[in-house]
């Protein structure tokens, strides 16, 4: 099982990790040998079309399901032969909100902690610290049906929180959220991992996994068809380039003679030159410029994004993206 290293000390259990892991509903095969390897206090994105078995792998690692073959790890503990130790260790916030909307905010957070056997008054101190961290205090005593889906659903993580896990898994946290929502669910994912805790999540926004994750695997036909940055994985794609804009004609026209490659635009006198985005890629262009004694007055460096890298990558269309609550 692979290990990460902290400090030069003695390796240590990565957060998440996994080996040829494997799932068949019937005849359908979902997963078909996933391997995983998440550092602890690091934010991991799982991207995929509909149905590709983010959830699936999901369930796995938290212990909701078993695999049908290979083997893994999550905060230490094997999920097949250490569910109770995986299980006091993480925390899941699924697609839909758990939160009971026939009780208060605050009444869900005592509940939560009575599940986790604290004390009355640790029980009460947690839940107070959780409603003021996630601004729930003046909604603490209505009932969560009154609550708007970003409330819920920081409610939902606040419960989450209540058994301090190392590790949340957020299936799809954001959908249904209006963009100001989403933002601040964004900056509550960051502070988590600021203060230590590890986040596997789902997501259909593009944009989100862009945003928030360390790195990103894309899940498709049931294998990892990539992993990496979002920077490396935008560097798979063909398309990059870099735009170079003059507005001496003169400089224009030697460039366009010094560079290789290049497609032109006389009316725009710009030049564009194919690039995968790299700071060596990028250096080649400069170091070909100043050797001709040649200054663009505009350089900018164009790279897929993520919708062309999952297009590319799964042969499917972008995931659509839910629709937005209003409230």
């Amino acid at each position: 099982m692979p290990t990460s290293t902290q400090g030069g000390d003695r390796p240590s259990p990565a957060a998440v990790s996994a080996v040829g892991l494997r799932k068949s509903y019937g005849e359908r095969t979902v997963l078909d040998g996933i391997d995983l390897h998440i550092p602890a206090g690091s934010v991991f994105a799982l991207l995929g079309p509909n149905g590709a078995g983010k959830t699936t792998v999901v369930k796995i690692l938290s212990t909701l399901i078993t695999a049908d073959g290979g083997r893994a790890q999550v905060a230490g503990h094997d999920i097949t032969t250490a569910p109770d130790g995986v299980r006091a260790e993480i925390g899941v916030t699924g697609q839909f909100s758990a939160v009971d909307g026939l009780i208060t905010g605050e009444e869900n957070m005592l509940l939560m902690a009575d599940l986790h056997h604290l004390s009355r008054s640790e029980g009460r101190r947690t839940t107070a610290e959780l409603l003021e961290r996630f601004d729930l205090v003046e909604a603490a005593k209505k009932p969560a049906s009154t609550y708007s889906g970003g409330m819920k659903r920081r409610l939902d993580i606040a419960m989450t929180l209540v058994g301090s896990p190392r590790i949340i898994f957020l299936d799809e946290p954001t959908t249904g959220l209006d963009p100001r929502s989403r933002h601040n669910m964004w900056q509550i994912i960051r502070e988590l991992v600021s203060g230590g805790v590890t986040v596997f999540l789902t997501t259909q926004y593009l944009e989100e996994a862009d945003e928030l994750a360390d790195r990103i695997a894309v899940l498709n036909n049931g294998t990892i068809a990539a992993e990496g940055t979002a920077d490396e994985l935008k560097r798979l794609i063909p398309g990059g380039h870099v735009r170079l804009r003059f507005s001496d004609p003169a400089a224009y026209r030697t460039a366009a003679t010094a560079l290789h490659d290049t497609t032109r635009d006389d009316e725009a006198l710009s030049l564009q030159i194919p690039s995968d985005g790299s700071q060596h890629a990028l250096r080649t262009v400069l170091d070909r410029l100043d050797t001709a004694g040649i200054e663009a007055d505009e350089l900018t460096v164009h790279t897929p994004d993520l919708d062309d890298v999952f297009f590319a990558l799964t042969g499917s269309a972008v995931p659509a993206q839910p629709k937005e609550e209003v409230r």
